[in-house]
């Protein structure tokens, strides 16, 4: 094959290495390039320009998406020692013309792959397929091989993985000998021993790539530039030092299948630049290479192990943990010896490390912790100017942050909204409809601090992912508030689930979306008029309850909510013991979280009837003959809660539970539910104490070894302290004995049994191995 024009100069690079972006920016000044090609997607040229904007500020992505499907989606981040960022920095700023060559996305960001044709139909072989699917053991090693090759170089020169390899030769480089023909040298050593890739999809598409990459060289030597500069990563410099025929690479780009794509300049974070991230491409410490990048430009005094040491000591100040000059200057000798014991000119990050953790840690790993997600991954969040291209959306989303002073942020940080102040509102709206949209912000945390419903906590992180959702979110409209409304519309027609609704309900007001209101609640009057299963009303319950109790703190009115509200409840008290009828037990489990649920919800109502009612039906369910005892058990605790009936009541029906005539299964079901959340009804209630009491001393062995199990996960469930207390509760001798009431025993006695020591003595050793955990 024919050597490469001498008018090109190949300077294969890492994709995110400060040595490499230092080295390029000296070649390309020595050089004085007349045209710069890079690998990225040459859709992008059209807004190249941008980089030179000083409000650009890295890292950030070029971000290209497919029109029609905006989750098809590529990124292509750059961080401030990038070689391309600082490459195409250079270019801007000297007039440079300067192009993308990579294969462009239109014919990368397809459609996933049709189902195999049958086989009378010849299928297209110019259709290339879906490279993403990884499931292949050939296409996971091609991906390994392909993303970190230095990985390779590593294990040939006895390192474990190709950072520290990078680091080692190209970061402490001292001399100013060039490192491009040294790399390209290595690129062709490897992919000469190197194996095929294996997948043929991937090895289809790297060849194109790479044929569209020397296309572009082509074209750029027929326009007559002299001294042609190629920035492309290192892999590929083999590729394109040697042409092959120009109608062989014609051949692998003819009929390539496109689709529409938009692309547009998103804000990037050292988290996502991070190899830990999933990032192909990623490296093990953007935030420490920002730091040398930014060390390799600084006219200050001083070795980079002290300047590293100083933002060390800064940061642990910051947070409170004691960090002296002292033991600044201890750390970086220790770096320095621990490099020069090692045959290095100056400490690396793995010495600096060590001597972080040794001297300023004092062994301790949670400060390096903090110092790695800080300092070393760092969670620096770039900026764009607001002359990027960007769907309505997005800039609607952009003023409405600006307007609230709502900043994304990369860090997690927290906000405290009071809701009776206009602006917190706002951005409780905000953060409400973005989270309808998918674009979670903020989560919002559930522990108000006792400040009542006015009160919002919520934990907001931008993620750079967002900006895609919010170009997908931007087919539902212009505007956050239109956008969230016609999603929240969209999603109520087309729900057929109570529940589902009542949430979205819930999730309308509370972003405060008037235009959505009508059209849920309308759906939510159709839905619970259909609904005949009394289990679909009670889950939907729960929400409307807050909705109907709360509503009005966020000064929204949803009258026609209550009036379903008050119908649903009706409908579930009288079809209630119909729904509990003949339950099994996963069966009972669900009906007894959806009691709870409607339990907890009745009482916001503030309406006597429908409590009243509702203790009704609760009654005529303790009082039900062959019903599950986890739902008779919970039935009778609600009404002791609620002080619904006389106390003898509870006994009464605790009594006919654990009588000699119930199954042992069927009494420790009904103790499951009627102590469900707490026990502490035992150390207050003797007479409770001792029913259980006799009733686990009459237990037969057999019976006894089958209810264990059932009673230890019951008593699990209880607070350490609760268990505590009835350990020594069980120590203890009852004061008011009390016997189980068989089911055919009608006799009371007007005095109780007399109290038998040894009968309790021999229980004492049972109870210790139910409470005990």
């Amino acid at each position: 094959m024919p050597a490469i024009p001498p008018a090109f100069h190949l300077f294969g690079i890492r994709h995110h290495g400060p040595g490499c972006a230092r080295q390029l920016v000296a070649e390309l000044e020595r050089l004085n390039p007349d045209c710069l090609l890079i690998e990225g997607p040459p859709e992008a040229e059209a807004i190249l320009s941008l980089a030179a904007d000083p409000a650009m500020q890295p890292p950030v992505a070029l971000l290209v998406y497919a029109t029609d499907d905006p989750r098809r989606a590529a990124f292509f981040p750059l961080a401030a020692f990038s070689p391309e960022w600082q490459a195409i920095r250079f270019a801007l700023q000297r007039g440079i013309p300067t192009r993308f060559m990579d294969l462009p996305q239109k014919h990368q960001l397809l459609p996933p792959p049709q189902p195999t044709p049958p086989a009378d139909v010849p299928a297209d072989p110019a259709d290339p397929t879906d490279p993403t699917d990884q499931t292949d053991p050939a296409a996971i090693e091609d991906l390994a091989l392909q993303r970190d090759p230095l990985t390779w170089l590593a294990r040939a020169a006895g390192l474990d993985d190709g950072e520290e390899w990078w680091e080692r030769l190209v970061e402490q480089r001292q001399d100013g000998t060039s490192l491009f023909p040294a790399i390209a040298e290595a690129m062709t050593a490897l992919r000469s021993e190197a194996p095929p890739l294996r997948h043929p999809d991937h090895a289809l598409r790297e060849a194109r790539r790479e044929a569209w990459m020397r296309e572009t060289l082509r074209a750029a030597h027929k326009e007559g530039f002299q001294r042609i500069a190629v920035v492309c990563g290192a892999w590929h410099v083999p590729a394109l030092a040697d042409w092959p025929p120009a109608a062989r690479d014609c051949e692998l780009l003819t009929r390539l299948p496109r689709t529409a794509v938009e692309v547009t300049w998103t804000p990037w974070t050292y988290g996502r630049l991070a190899s830990e991230s999933g990032y192909g491409a990623g490296v093990t410490s953007p935030g420490y290479y920002h730091f040398l990048w930014e060390h390799s430009r600084s006219t200050t005094h001083g070795s980079l192990a002290s300047h590293w040491m100083v933002h060390v000591s800064r940061l642990l100040r910051e947070q409170g943990l004691d960090s002296s000059s002292a033991h600044a200057i201890e750390a970086v000798r220790l770096a320095e010896t621990l490099a020069s014991f090692r045959g290095r000119t100056v400490p690396g990050l793995a010495e600096l490390n060590e001597a972080v953790q040794t001297i300023l840690c004092h062994g301790d790993d949670a400060p390096l912790a903090l110092i790695r997600r800080t300092l070393i991954v760092g969670e620096r969040l770039g900026e764009i100017p607001d002359s990027a291209p960007a769907v309505p959306l997005a800039r609607s989303l952009a003023d409405e942050q600006r307007r609230l002073r709502l900043k994304p942020e990369a860090l997690e940080r927290l906000l405290d909204l009071d809701l009776r102040k206009p602006g917190d509102l706002e951005r409780s709206h905000l953060l409400h409809r973005l989270n309808l949209l998918g674009i979670p912000w903020g989560e919002r945390s559930e522990a108000h601090s006792g400040k009542g419903t006015f009160h919002e906590i919520w934990k907001l992180r931008w993620q750079p992912e967002f900006a895609v959702r919010v170009v997908e979110a931007s087919i539902w409209g212009n505007t956050v508030e239109n956008a969230a409304t016609g999603l929240a519309l969209d999603r109520a027609t087309r729900s057929t689930e109570l529940a589902a609704v009542a949430a979205l309900a819930g999730d309308v007001l509370l972003a405060s979306l008037p235009d959505a209101v009508a059209g849920v609640v309308s759906r939510l009057e159709d839905l619970a008029a259909l609904t005949g299963a009394v289990g679909q009303l009670m889950d939907a319950v729960p929400a409307l309850a807050g909705i109907a109790r709360y509503g009005s703190v966020r000064r929204i009115e949803a009258p026609r909510i209550r009036h379903v509200l008050d119908g649903m409840v009706a409908r579930i008290v009288i079809g209630l013991p119909g729904a509990c009828a003949s339950l099994d037990d996963d069966a009972a489990e669900a009906m007894h979280t959806r009691l709870r649920g409607v339990d907890q919800a009745v009482p916001l109502l503030e309406d006597a009837n429908q409590t009243a009612a509702w203790h009704q039906a609760l009654q005529r369910l303790a009082d039900l003959d062959g019903l599950h005892g986890l739902i008779a058990g919970a039935a009778t605790r609600r009404l002791l809660d609620d002080a619904v009936e006389p106390h003898e009541s509870t006994l009464r029906r605790l009594a006919y539970a654990l009588s000699s005539g119930s199954e042992p299964a069927h009494a420790a079901a009904w103790l499951e539910g009627f102590l469900h959340g707490s026990g502490l009804v035992l150390l207050h209630d003797d007479r409770l104490w001792s029913a259980l009491d006799s009733w686990l001393a009459q237990l037969p062995p057999d019976a006894f070894q089958r209810t264990l199990p059932l009673l230890r996960r019951t008593f699990g469930r209880f607070e350490s302290t609760e268990r505590r207390q009835l350990r020594e509760r069980s120590r203890q001798p009852s004061t008011t004995p009390t016997t189980v009431t068989t089911r055919t025993s009608a006799d009371t006695t007007d005095s109780p049994p007399p109290f038998h020591l040894e009968r309790a003595e021999r229980l004492a050793p049972f109870l210790r191995r139910i409470l005990i955990p």
